[in-house]
């Protein structure tokens, strides 16, 4: 057995069973406010008739996910009742017995198991690698939804194209954010099914055909139903609700943050030197709340254009892989549509950069490289969580699982690639890379005790969430310039062997002219 499956599937193996310990010991700790969000939705799905899901507002934790994922609710709420039925009332509002805690977070570890079968298809019949243990506090079914996403990848992988078509269309539906690699999808089965595999005119438009109807079948069985009782804008405006602002109430550290803090800057400058105008607002970007926001000096920014310059920003790579087309280059799209959705995206979610990471990790045990960059991302990415679980109790948890997860990554990566790191420097990572890293150390320090013991909190409230957003936007952007590089540089690569190539055809049959 070679090193790299060796550690393979000892990560594999011990992911999951830590994993599934872990969160079973956590059950009693903290849970946010999207525990309240999937209560409401349980009793809503429950209580109410499907033509009026998505009308309900009679608490502020409206349905805003795909009718999937509502249907997957409603039949959580058949099993809840024998927990505990006043869960499912639907005026119960912020109600948490210890049966519905129970109840919920075992649904979140049960719905995981599709996780497990989606990386043991990627273990022993596809890239024979593996995703990372990712274990959330902070109550979201993520677990499911990323594995339906590895088992659409896999299926891709294994040339069974319309059934990851099928997969892909089913999570879009489960949950809308996955549109963030979108592009991916269509530019790879466009060519890969419809191009590649037909010989004539006839058979691309049958095999076109095919794959749309493959695509619009979950879509059919998902907004059918709301399509025929006229509710189509209504399930839309929940979904794409533009008005909650550019930013999440804390901001995912990406463009917008350092945007953010920009227009802050230059508003105080402005308002001591009178250098440029500093516009009046009504509501402080700082302030913690999901609303819509106006920059003070730089202009605001709108949804146009936070399409548009994603789109720009993907068509690189978009580019690349309907020219080369192969498994593993829609890989690296999928990885790079999603950091540049999570960069440049409206109302980015922090928990959104898993959708990166998890790809990622696909290819960290078989590129130094990749390995590399899954390091730094899974460790910024990861630090840049932490405010979502802030209570005391939990705060030793996060920071002992953080720690634990991150040495067990640099040393089995280290082992895999052969990389143990120096007096300078850890393993994979550069000195300044490193330093990065260690500079985590202080600053957590400083978020998660001396903010409050220096009684900083009564004064700048925000800062802490502001600080770790503005310091993983750097090194989340480094690790996207940097993939942008190495695929770009493998691109180069493939384009002189094939020149030589073709060269060396060349000039063989001239040879073989003369002879």
């Amino acid at each position: 057995m070679s090193i790299k499956n060796y550690y393979k599937g000892i990560v594999v193996t011990l992911s999951f069973t830590i994993g599934a310990i872990i969160k079973l010991a956590l059950l009693p700790c903290y849970h946010s406010t999207d525990f309240e969000v999937h209560r409401n939705w349980l009793a809503l799905t429950h209580s109410l008739p499907l033509n009026q899901w998505y009308y309900e507002n009679r608490s502020e934790w409206t349905l805003d996910y795909p009718p999937f994922f509502a249907h997957f609710e409603y039949g959580l709420s058949k099993f809840a009742r024998y927990f505990d039925s006043a869960m499912l009332d639907i005026n119960n509002h912020n109600y948490a017995s210890e049966k519905t805690k129970l109840f919920q977070r075992l649904t979140v570890i049960g719905s995981e198991i599709i996780l497990a079968l989606a990386i043991l298809s990627f273990h022993f019949k596809c890239l024979k690698s593996l995703t990372h243990l990712y274990i959330d506090i902070h109550f979201q079914y993520n677990g499911f939804l990323l594995a339906i996403l590895l088992l659409s990848i896999s299926c891709m992988y294994q040339n069974q194209y319309l059934m990851g078509a099928i997969w892909f269309s089913t999570l879009l539906n489960l949950k809308h954010i996955f549109l963030y690699i979108a592009p991916a999808y269509v530019v790879y089965l466009f060519y890969a099914f419809c191009i590649r595999q037909s010989s004539n005119c006839k058979s691309f438009v049958i095999n076109l055909i095919t794959l749309g109807m493959a695509t619009l079948i979950p879509f059919i069985f998902s907004f059918g139903p709301f399509i025929l009782m006229n509710q189509l804008p209504q399930v839309l405006s929940r979904l794409f609700p533009f008005k909650r602002g550019l930013c999440h109430a804390y901001w995912a550290p990406n463009v917008w943050a350092l945007y953010n803090v920009l227009d802050k800057a230059l508003a105080i400058i402005g308002r001591y030197t009178h250098l440029f105008q500093v516009r009046s607002i009504s509501v402080s970007m700082t302030s913690g709340l999901v609303q819509d926001i106006e920059h003070q000096v730089l202009p605001s920014i709108t949804p146009a254009m936070t399409f548009i310059l994603t789109i720009i920003f993907m068509i690189p790579s978009l580019f690349r892989l309907f020219r080369r087309c192969s498994k593993r280059t829609f890989l690296e799209t999928i990885i790079l549509c999603a950091l540049t959705s999570f960069l440049f995206g409206w109302h980015v979610h922090e928990k959104a950069i898993l959708i990166s990471i998890i790809p990622l990790s696909l290819l960290a045990f078989d590129s130094r490289e990749h390995a590399r960059y899954f390091l730094l991302l899974s460790i910024f990415g990861g630090f840049s969580l932490f405010p979502l679980i802030f209570t005391g109790p939990e705060i030793p948890i996060k920071i002992a699982l953080f720690i634990t997860y991150t040495t067990f990554l640099f040393y089995t990566l280290g082992e895999v690639h052969g990389d143990r790191g120096s007096t300078f420097t850890l393993p994979l990572l550069n000195r300044l890379e490193t330093l990065s890293v260690i500079l985590l150390i202080p600053l957590c320090l400083y978020v998660e005790c001396l903010h409050t013991v220096l009684h900083i909190d009564r004064i700048l409230p925000f800062l802490p969430l502001l600080v770790i957003s503005i310091y993983c936007s750097f090194f989340i952007m480094y690790c996207w310039i940097r993939l942008h590089t190495i695929e770009a540089h493998q691109e180069d690569e493939l384009t002189a062997i094939e020149s030589t190539v073709k060269f060396s055809g060349r000039w063989n049959m001239k040879q073989r002219k003369k002879h």
